[in-house]
């Protein structure tokens, strides 16, 4: 594996980050003769959070890492059995047990809307449905803080969003965050634990602990300065800003690196600091601000001479919308007669559209359109040609249980970061609003 997982930080496999009906229903079908019946599952959303004008998919990545390490060990079968969740058939199966079915969806950093067939599992139905619960809190947490990252990034206005957020998340959403968000956008982070895993950029150097700890301020500017360099950046605001940048000048020369602003009027409080760096020869000095930003903050801020901004909280949360409302579904299933048959809900509010998909989108003059769900059987998908201009949104993830190791490790979160800056000029320019509305592009579901 090119990434290491959460699994290798617990000591266990991934098998049991289920929920337990998956297991029971997995016992059933091997009981009664259905389990290794031909099955496609699908992954959707029926909306995007209210207002949004576009989602971004993350997490692709991480679920080929779980999926490495979704083999039951032998503590697991025996809480399983001891449980009484499954008989010992199951138990029996599960001992060999490893993913030998097809994975294809949109790319990492991919745009998304409402039907986007995100993510399409085929494979036996014991073995898809096992992994349910795990790919679903992988793909809606970290696409909600993709998207909340790009909508930040596009705020930012080409200036640097960094992630402080690890400790607004638990230990392991903290990681998985900061993943997501440079996948939407963001350029570092503060977790150590990513950027080792990874190799993101990390970025941080002192609290206002560490000016408190000190007798006074030029004293803890001094100790910082001393172990990390004059091109450190300093915190300003634990008592007088004013007084404190004097300080930071005195102290580092004109050589400081930056300063760091965390509360009160950000905008004021920057052009303030920025005139007087200026004006005490700090003209190179950086000006960094945090404190509770989320993107219409950031935006606010346009006008100031912010050069980075440091976003935790409303990151982490997916400002305001901490889920996508991913779900997965069965779409497609091996009848007794071996032959594969298109099946669906008809539940209100909540029907499926049947069979397996495939997925483009269309453009004039440059500018997306539409997206073009196709949806029907194996042979008639096949041989669909689609329109010239239009590009296939699916890759192929998994191949018959064999993982595409390009879609792990850190150099593909970089590359999912690309994908989603380019997917995104792509799109009409409401999409760069923050303003509520409606997604930016229809999606047009069509069965042949």
């Amino acid at each position: 594996m090119n990434a290491e997982n959460n699994s290798k930080d617990t000591g266990t496999s991934t098998a049991l980050m289920t929920d337990m009906y998956e297991y029971t229903m997995l016992d059933a079908a091997l009981q009664d003769g259905t389990a290794g019946r031909r099955s496609v599952f699908e992954v959707y959303t029926r909306h995007l959070p209210a207002g949004r004008r576009y989602g971004v998919v993350a997490g692709t990545g991480r679920i080929l890492d779980a999926l490495a390490d979704f083999h039951p060990n032998e503590d697991e079968l025996r809480f399983l059995s001891d449980r009484h969740i499954v008989s010992q058939t199951t138990i029996d199966w599960l001992e060999h047990f490893h993913f030998t079915g097809t994975i294809r969806g949109y790319r990492e950093g991919e745009i998304f809307f409402p039907d986007s067939p995100i993510l399409q599992v085929e494979g036996g139905f014991g073995e898809c449905t096992l992994l349910e619960t795990l790919i679903l809190s992988i793909l809606n947490y970290d696409s909600a803080v993709a998207s909340a990252a790009s909508r930040m990034v596009t705020a930012a206005k080409g200036r640097p969003c960094m992630d402080m957020g690890a400790r607004r998340a638990n230990e392991y959403a903290a990681v998985a965050a900061a993943r997501a968000a440079i996948v939407g956008g963001f350029q570092g982070t503060s977790n150590l634990l990513a950027a080792k895993r990874y190799g993101f950029k990390a970025i941080g150097t002192a609290a206002h602990s560490f000016t408190l700890l000190h007798d006074n301020e030029r004293e803890a500017f001094q100790g910082q300065i001393q172990a990390l360099g004059k091109g450190t950046t300093l915190l300003t605001d634990t008592y007088s800003i004013e007084e404190a940048v004097r300080t930071a000048v005195e102290v580092a020369g004109p050589e400081l690196g930056g300063v760091r602003i965390d509360s009160g009027d950000l905008g004021s409080l920057a052009q303030q600091v920025r005139a007087q760096l200026d004006s005490l020869g700090a003209t190179k000095a950086t000006i960094t601000v945090t404190n509770d930003l989320d993107e219409y903050a950031i935006a606010s801020l346009q006008d100031a001479p912010v050069d980075s901004y440091g976003v935790g909280t409303m990151l982490v949360t997916g400002s305001g919308a901490p889920t996508c409302a991913m779900v997965y579904k069965l779409t497609e299933r091996e009848n007794s007669d071996g032959i594969m048959q298109a099946v669906a809900k008809k539940s209100v509010g909540k029907a499926s559209v049947p069979g397996r998909k495939l997925a483009y989108r269309s453009y004039h003059n440059g500018v997306a359109d539409a997206e073009h769900v196709i949806s029907g059987a194996e042979g008639a998908l096949a041989a669909y040609t689609p329109e010239q201009d239009w590009r296939d949104l699916l890759v192929t993830y998994v191949d018959h249980g064999q993982s595409m190791p390009e879609f792990q490790g850190g150099q593909a979160v970089l590359d999912a970061r690309e994908h989603r800056a380019k997917a995104l000029e792509e799109m009409p320019i409401n999409a760069l609003s923050l303003m509520k509305g409606e997604p930016v592009l229809p999606t047009l579901v069509r069965s042949i």
